[in-house]
Formats: structure tokens, C-alpha cells, sequence
């Protein structure tokens, strides 16, 4: 859709909360408009000065943009072993560039500076970071509307909390995923805001039950109004790493339209997206040329692409991809991201971060704005590219060597959270147990398309003994077991929406392939087979 035929978004304010409305600017942060005057002499706020700051700069090596290979990586044996690749016999050694940030600049509003970004200063954030997100969202997300806008704030968690406190009151309810993102349902129970969940299958959230839930909602039997806003993850959804495509979100889009329902779309595994799991032997290595616009077009589009009446909510991160030992995107402890939204709930969130949070960490912007400037929406992409690469390789290794360690077939889903998919079935080999024992199928799994995390159904059905109900102590029981053999998972009661989404006979696992070293992921998977095949013989 062309700039000039977008339309503007449309008035939604009956969607904020009597929180959200009743939010003023704050004295203090509305003074700074008038700040922005050079020739004002200021005397009215609490600023420090920034001669007395003790930073006179600060400076950083970063890797080049093109740091990572786009050819799929084998077996390390360290996480550092990329520093040999770039470092070692034979290689250059021009694979980092410095980058300064100065106390002062002749113009603040282009120029990263310290003077501006360790002040006090407004939620939206410094003005080069802001205009540099502004350009990116705009080439890769291309709202389908004018007026959206961008406000920075302090990682997706915070995002989420500043989101549903502006929509929701005490009472609501809020649609989800049937299985999500725990601290999403955590942000939201204090302030009694409930989770209503939708089924799933293999692009994540249903439209068909999606549009059943709102059409067939009953305030009076649930004393509350029907829902407005949905929270979800639609790509490498946690926990589940499905991907939802264009058509699906074009439906479920379509029916928020007829609902009048907003879309918070947490997308913090946006550039994570591996395609298909192979295996091995029908994989082939090929090697890559990076083209931004290609790798851009390649992705899943995020529903702000569908979006031409400003009623998405779109939660981008800086903390997420964390990369072997060097963490993320850019980093997680930076406690950066962004909103994309229509400006009407923009200066909603941003007078909720004025007295909470107020602007992300100035280190954390200072430096990214300058790594930005050094690397330019080019390098950026291609450093995005690199990582989504080196995590399907991680995560073909992770799914190689459960191949390895166990017997695998694979069927196609017919039901539930993996309807249409292709799942792969799980049992011990044909040489180490008996024939009563083979034929137990221990669990199964959907390799991801995107995303930091494997899924794993556990067939607690085929534990001698198990009767209906056994389920949560099964779950409970093998994950603590497994801690104490010296392997943390995540259980899978930590992303239940509700009590009973769970399918008879099973539990859930999430393990991550996100940051352990090759041959401690290799470990894992032996500690998991041994501890399976004492748990399903003894039980």
C-alpha cells in the first residue's frame, strides 16, 4: 500500500483503561518541551550538571555486521569457538570496530552524546535511537497506516505491563494462546486482569475458536465485559516455536476488525525464523549471499503489515536471539525495545513510563545508537541474518542428537496445538530394551521454525500404573528428577493458560537450545534418555 493511500488509524480511545485515562503528563517531564529551546535558561527542574558526570566518553569494540556465516555451522566445541573463526591463523584480524560516544556534540539531536543521554530525559528516548527505529519499522514492518508512531521502552516485560495496564481494568479479561508466555499471565493476575484462552494448532492461535470465544461471550454469566485485547507471540511462539504465516493473521485481523479488539503482537523472535527442520541426511549445506531486501521479504510479516486501522500494539525487543555467550540481538541487560502503534495509544504508554520507568537505561541507548550508526540498516539486517542462521544450526544439532539417542518416527498431527504438523514420535531403541518396552512411545515434538525452544509432549499414558489424573505429579516428578541429575527444564505447568489445556495422558517440557555450549547440549540429551528409561520402567 502506497504512503500516499494509507489511511490514518482510527479512534479507539474507548479502548483505555479508567487507568490509562486518567494518566497526566507529568509536571516535571512537561517541562521538557520548553528545554528543547537552546537560548532557555533552565532553572525549574532537578537536572544535574553534566560537567559533573565522570564519564568523559565511553568506547566498545563490536563485532562487524557480517560476524556470523550464513553457511549452517557444524558441532563446536566451545560457544567461543566463533572468536577462532575470527580471530585465528590465517584471518584477519579488522573483525571489530571501535565506537566512542563523546560527553558533547554540536548537535545533540544527530549526534549520540553522553551530555544528553545520562540526563534526565523524556520516555520517548534519545533522538538518533528513535529515528533509527522509526526507518527500520518502516522498511521491515510497513504499518499499513500513516500516523503510527514509535516510543521506546524497557524490554517486552515492561512493554507488557505498560500495555495492559493502558487497556484493561480490574475485572477484564484478555485473550491468550492456550499455552503462553508465563510472565505475560504473572504481569496481569495482580490486577485481577484474566486470561481467556484460545485453541491452538500448528500456526499458533485459531481464528475459528478465536471468533467463537467473542461471538458466543456471555457478560452475565461471566460478570465481565467481552474481551478487547489479545496477547500473542505469533512467531517461534513460547512455548510451542510455531510460526503463524500472512493469511493467518490476515483472518485473525479480520475478525479483531469486526470485534473492535487490539492486538498486542510480543515479537521478540521476529528475526529468529530457521524454516523447516531436515534432517540430517536430507540436509545440504549451501552457502549463502546475504541480500537485505531478499532476507527481509523472506520473513513471516508481523500484523502491523495488516494493520490500517492503528489497533496493533507491537512489542520489539533488543533482549532476545542471545547468541552462545554473547546474549542477543544486540543485549538483553540493556533493557531496550520499542513500541509500534497508533500515536493515540502511544501517548497513553508513554505517560505511564513518565512516572514509572521514565527512558531505558542512557548506557544502554547511548551505545546502541552508536553501533546503529556504525553498522546502518544494511549491516543490522545482515547481523540479524547471521544470527537466525547460527540458531537453526543450534537447533538442528539439539534435534540430531535426540535422533541419535533414541528410535524416531514421525506422523502428522490431527488434533490440538500440532494439528497439521509433522510430528516426530519418540521411544527407546531396538537394542536396549525389551520388546514390551520399544513399543512405549516417550515422547514427541514439533520441530520449530522459529524461536529460542523446543516443545516436548511426555507420553505419561505408557508409564506402568498411569491412571487418568496422574498427569501433573508424572510432570512434576520427572522434572524434578531430572534437576537433581543435573538437568533444569522448563515444566510445562509454567505456560498453561489455564489448569486443563493439557491433553489427557500428557505433560509438557520446554528445553532451549539457545545458550548452552554443543557438548553440553549433547550432556542434556544423555542425562534425559537415562533418566526416561529408569522413569517408564520404574513407574
Amino acid at each position: 500500500m502506497s504512503a500516499e493511500k494509507r489511511p490514518q488509524a482510527i479512534e479507539l480511545s474507548h479502548h483505555l483503561s479508567d487507568l490509562a485515562k486518567a494518566r497526566q503528563v507529568s509536571p516535571l517531564k512537561g517541562l521538557q518541551k520548553f528545554m528543547l529551546n537552546k537560548d532557555t535558561i533552565v532553572l525549574a527542574g532537578g537536572l544535574p550538571h553534566p560537567d559533573y558526570f565522570p564519564f568523559a566518553d565511553v568506547s566498545a569494540n563490536v563485532l562487524v555486521h557480517d560476524a556470523y556465516s550464513l553457511e549452517p555451522s557444524e558441532e563446536r566445541s566451545s560457544s567461543l569457538s566463533w572468536v577462532w573463526k575470527l580471530f585465528g591463523a590465517g584471518s584477519s584480524k579488522e573483525k571489530t570496530t571501535g565506537i566512542t560516544i563523546p560527553k558533547y556534540v554540536s548537535d545533540a539531536n544527530k549526534e549520540v552524546n553522553l551530555a544528553t543521554a545520562l540526563q534526565y530525559g523524556t520516555a520517548q528516548g534519545i533522538v538518533p535511537l528513535q529515528k533509527f527505529i522509526k526507518e527500520f519499522s518502516a522498511k521491515v514492518y510497513q504499518p499499513a497506516y500513516e500516523n503510527w508512531t514509535i516510543l521506546l521502552h524497557g524490554g517486552n516485560t515492561d512493554a507488557w505491563t505498560r500495555a495492559i495496564l493502558t487497556l484493561c481494568n480490574s475485572g477484564d479479561y484478555f485473550i491468550v494462546e492456550e499455552w503462553t508466555y508465563p510472565s505475560a499471565l504473572a504481569s496481569a493476575a495482580p490486577y485481577n486482569i484474566r486470561p481467556i484462552p484460545v485453541a491452538m494448532d500448528s500456526e499458533g492461535l485459531r481464528p475459528d475458536h478465536l471468533r467463537k470465544t467473542l461471538a458466543e461471550w456471555d457478560q452475565e454469566a461471566r460478570g465481565a465485559r467481552r474481551p478487547h485485547v489479545i496477547y500473542t507471540v505469533p512467531v517461534g511462539q513460547n512455548p510451542s516455536g510455531a510460526t503463524m504465516g500472512a493469511e493467518r493473521k490476515k483472518a485473525i485481523y479480520d475478525i479483531c476488525v469486526e470485534f473492535d479488539v487490539i492486538i498486542v503482537e510480543d515479537d521478540p523472535y521476529y528475526f529468529l525464523q530457521q524454516g523447516v527442520y531436515r534432517p540430517k541426511s536430507e540436509r545440504s549445506v549451501n552457502t549463502l549471499k546475504h541480500e537485505t531486501d531478499k532476507f527481509v521479504s523472506s520473513l513471516a510479516p508481523s500484523y502491523l503489515k495488516f494493520d490500517y486501522q492503528g489497533r496493533v500494539i507491537r512489542l520489539d525487543t533488543f533482549s532476545k536471539a542471545s547468541m552462545i555467550n554473547l546474549q542477543s540481538y544486540i543485549a538483553p541487560g540493556s533493557r531496550l525495545g520499542w513500541f509500534t502503534c497508533a500515536p493515540l495509544l502511544a501517548e497513553r504508554l508513554e505517560r505511564q513510563g513518565e512516572t514509572t520507568t521514565q527512558a531505558p537505561c542512557g548506557f544502554g541507548q547511548s551505545l546502541i545508537s552508536q553501533l546503529f550508526k556504525t553498522w546502518q540498516y544494511d549491516g543490522y539486517v545482515r547481523w540479524l541474518h547471521g544470527l537466525a542462521t547460527e540458531y537453526r544450526s543450534r537447533r538442528d544439532y539439539l534435534i540430531d542428537t535426540l535422533n541419535e539417542e533414541f528410535q524416531v518416527s514421525r506422523t502428522v498431527g490431527t488434533k490440538g496445538v500440532w494439528e497439521g504438523s509433522d510430528i516426530f514420535e519418540f521411544s527407546f531403541k531396538a537394542t536396549e530394551m525389551s520388546e514390551k518396552l520399544r513399543q512405549r512411545k516417550l515422547f514427541s515434538l514439533v520441530p520449530p521454525t522459529s524461536g529460542m525452544f523446543l516443545w516436548f509432549a511426555l507420553h505419561f499414558e505408557n508409564v506402568p500404573g498411569f491412571r487418568q489424573g496422574d498427569e501433573e505429579t508424572l510432570e512434576e516428578k520427572l522434572w524434578e528428577t531430572l534437576a537433581k541429575k543435573g538437568l533444569l527444564v522448563a515444566p510445562g505447568w509454567f505456560f498453561a493458560s489455564t489448569d486443563d489445556v493439557a491433553d489427557a495422558g500428557e505433560g509438557h517440557f520446554r528445553i532451549s537450545f539457545s545458550n548452552a555450549e554443543y557438548s553440553d547440549m549433547k550432556k542434556a540429551i544423555g542425562i534425559f534418555a537415562a533418566v526416561l528409561r529408569e522413569f517408564f520402567k520404574e513407574h
